[in-house]
């Protein structure tokens, strides 16, 4: 068993890099049939709060005490709220091609919230990596700035995208330890049911003001995917991969999202892809693999020790 344990890793972050990267268009297109984006959002917390209280039954019992619920409703505030709120209102606006290149900007993010508030080091490696992403991003921003079509993209939508990947990387910054400390059941079931409870009052009433016989049974499927694959599945299938294989190499699936997106988006008629589009590629996929390829601050020190 332990020697298929690599390659189960490797399948389970490749089944939910491809998840993910489908979930851009097939949430796009739940909203373009009827599914706001603040409907969504409910949908897609309410429904994994309840997905991973039902799984949590059929796992071992945690104890989580006070002082850490109190932990997990602020790592639910930027883990979950601001970032699946922003990145879905925002993919509501923008392209699903624009809203996938900018997700591979997280470990960007993550890298200068790391030196800020954990020390890690900065290499010129990394410096150079922040300033390709960031010039990657900049060039779909002032791309969607100057488009006629939300095929191409919105700016709004770009930067809410961009938001909410900071938001997720300042959760890991400032949560990580905390979340390792309990399984992927135990955590998630109280970071959904505290991001729930925070989104439920300014959601239901839009909800309930606008009725849902409306809405097509394909874009109820779509929403179903985005809740049950997309978001339950997803998670677990991130935390088996995250378990086996070194975090340098789970960043590199990442590049997966927006290939797939861009695919489906492109064969769907969902977004349009521009020279302006594969630039960007190029420049934030570049930044990405510099500052996942540099060493951090206990690399340096193991590499000291062994001097």
């Amino acid at each position: 068993m332990d020697n298929k344990r690599p390659l189960v890793a490797h399948m389970s972050m490749f089944l939910a890099c491809v998840f993910w990267g489908l979930m851009a268009p097939v949430g796009k297109d739940a909203m373009a049939h009827g599914i706001s984006g603040i409907e969504l959002v409910l949908f897609r917390v309410a429904g994994a709060a309840v997905l991973f209280w039902l799984a949590s039954m059929f796992t071992e019992r945690e104890h989580v005490p006070g002082r850490d619920l109190a932990r997990l409703f602020f790592a639910g505030m930027l883990g979950l709220v601001f970032n699946q709120c922003c990145y879905i209102i925002g993919l509501s606006i923008t392209s699903p091609i624009n809203a996938s290149i900018v997700t591979t900007s997280a470990p960007i993010f993550a890298m200068v919230l790391s030196a800020l508030i954990l020390k890690e080091p900065v290499t010129g490696k990394k410096a150079l990596g922040v300033l390709m992403g960031f010039s990657g991003a900049l060039i779909l921003i002032l791309t969607s700035a100057s488009a006629a079509s939300s095929k191409v993209g919105d700016i709004r939508g770009d930067l809410l995208c961009l938001f909410a990947q900071f938001s997720f990387a300042l959760y890991l910054a400032l949560f990580r330890p905390l979340v390792q400390r309990y399984s992927v059941f135990t955590v998630n079931k109280w970071m959904f049911t505290f991001a729930t409870a925070v989104v439920l009052p300014f959601t239901l009433p839009r909800v309930a003001g606008t009725g849902l016989g409306h809405i097509p049974p394909s874009a109820w499927a779509e929403a179903a995917y985005v809740v049950v694959v997309g978001t339950f599945l997803c998670y677990i299938l991130m935390m088996m991969g995250q378990r086996t294989l070194r975090p340098t190499v789970v960043s590199i699936y990442n590049y997966l999202q927006p290939v797939v997106s861009v695919v489906v988006s492109v064969a769907a008629g969902l977004g349009v892809f521009r020279a302006a589009h594969a630039a960007a590629v190029v420049l934030v996929f570049s930044g990405v693999w510099l500052v996942t390829k540099s060493k951090s601050r206990a690399d340096m020190e193991a590499d000291a020790k062994s001097r």
